[in-house]
């Protein structure tokens, strides 16, 4: 019998085969991003030390389509790490496609004043 393989498996496999290829350090931390059916979350990671700089959830933005939503959290991220002094990030997309919420999510930092 053929074993299934279920949507949110293939992302995770996807992921592990990002997360090899990239890391967080303290010059240049990891923006990670986490998609679920209802909220978005973004942290700065520096995995160097194992510590998060700055996250950001839209649990808290209401009134909002989606990617109204993901365009508030990509600000809201960019602006605390700019307070942290960090301009340059790495961009893990966490297994999902570069798209809709993601995709908003990446544009508004990049405007908020992350570089990747």
């Amino acid at each position: 019998m053929k074993k299934t393989t279920t949507k949110n498996e293939k992302r995770v496999r996807r992921h592990k085969k990002i997360r090899a290829r990239l890391s967080g350090t303290t010059e240049r931390p990891r923006l990670s991003i986490f998609r679920s059916n209802k909220h978005l979350y973004a942290q700065v990671i520096d995995d160097a030390k194992g510590i998060t700089m700055a996250s950001a959830s839209d649990m808290g933005v209401k009134g909002k389509k989606a990617l109204e939503r993901a365009s508030v959290i990509g600000e809201s991220v960019a602006k605390s790490a700019t307070a942290k002094k960090v301009k340059s990030v790495v961009f893990d997309r966490g297994g999902f496609k570069y798209d809709g919420r993601v995709k908003a999510l990446a544009e508004a930092a990049r405007k908020g004043g992350l570089e990747f």
